[in-house]
Order: structure tokens, then sequence, then C-alpha cells
């Protein structure tokens, strides 16, 4: 099966992206995309930013941005499915056309994926298929690899194994700690994740199977 993104090209191109931003923790994948749209290197604007988490930095990222910032606890909802229902209103309330998960940190179920069924993309600090899931980069280390880096790609129901739009590979020195790998590739996933939003929204991505195209 082949879906090309954007689905309509005429509602990206009368105006910018829309994007919805989930993230958990700091928020320096959002400060990167926030600064590629005020350098102009990116046509789109951030609609809203979510987090499952009261005190993520990313939250304070996006208030001195002017972006909406919304807290949401999944503990307030009976099931992770009512929790995610709250989540896809929310973005289509903000009018978002594509969901952007900067270090979010939780599963995204079928609710999400239903209401933006191929208009979520993720990015992992990992060459994909390998070390999906927490602590990629420890998990690198321990297996002994020579290269990892960072992917970028759609979301579906596995677990970070969704169709890959780019990767980026930073190579794993023998004196590598988790934190000093982590920070290698967090260089590289700041240049990346704008990259494959503005792909997007000029409609280059084509998805044949289960991989993505360049167009």
């Amino acid at each position: 099966m082949t879906f090309l993104f954007p689905a309509n090209l005429k509602i990206f191109f009368m105006g910018v992206l829309r994007l919805g931003v989930l993230a958990s923790g700091r928020g320096s994948n959002l400060q990167a995309i926030i600064d590629a749209i005020r350098k102009k290197k990116l046509s789109a604007e951030i609609a809203v930013v979510i987090s499952n988490k009261q005190d993520a930095f990313a939250l304070k990222r996006a208030k001195r941005s002017g972006i909406p910032a919304v807290y949401v606890n999944p503990k307030d909802f009976a099931s992770r499915e009512a929790y995610e229902r709250e989540l896809a209103r929310l973005l289509q309330e903000h009018a978002v056309e594509l969901v952007v998960l900067a270090g979010y940190m939780l599963i995204v179920g079928k609710p999400l994926l239903n209401a933006f069924k191929n208009r979520i993309i993720n990015i992992h600090p990992a060459l994909v298929p390998s070390f999906p899931g927490l602590h990629a980069q420890r998990q690198a280390i321990e297996f002994g690899v020579k290269y990892s880096g960072c992917t970028v790609h759609f979301v579906d129901e596995s677990l970070d194994a969704g169709p890959i739009i780019l990767q980026a590979v930073v190579p794993v020195r023998d004196d590598d700690t988790e934190a000093s790998l982590s920070k290698r590739i967090l260089r590289r996933e700041h240049k990346l994740l704008p990259e494959a939003i503005r792909l997007f929204s000029e409609g280059r991505l084509k998805i044949e199977a289960h991989k993505v195209r360049l167009l």
C-alpha cells in the first residue's frame, strides 16, 4: 500500500503546517523546532505543546515563546484510552495537522493513531529498528555497537519501529558513557527532526509498504 504525505497538498500549501508537539521532559527538540521556525528554515507553526508531566521544562519553553502549553495528567482518566481521546480532542481543537513526539515518554495507542493516521512522527535516539524503548543509548553501549545515531519515523502500533523517514549516524567511542553518547546523538536530533518536518510540509514523503521514499 502506498501513502503520499500530505494527503491533501492544497491544505498544506495554502499556509504553514500546524504542529502539535507532545513532550515529557526538557524539550530540547521542541526548542530546535522553535528555532528552525524563527530562522525561516521551516514553514510551520506550533499550535500547541502538551505534556504528561506538570513540571516538564518543555511547557516552560512553549510559554516563553507564546505557544499554548497544556498539562494533561494521565492519572485523571479512567484508562489510557480515555487519556488519549482527550489528547486527540485537544490536538484537533488546535487544528493540528502533524503530531510530533519530541521526547514523549508514553507509548501511543489506538485513539491517537486513529485520529491522526499516518500523521504522527517520533524522534528516537537509536538507529531503528535497533534498541527500541527506553535507554537506547545505554543499550547501544552495552551491546558493543560501533555506530549508533537517531531516527525520525512515522508512528504505528509497533514500538519505535514505524516507517523510517530520516536517520543520522554517530560513532560510539570506546570510552563513551550513556551521558556522553546521548549528548552527541542529541546534537544530531536537533537537526534531523526539523528536517523531517520540512519534508512532510512540502509533501515529499511517500510511504510504500513499510518504506518511506523521499520525493
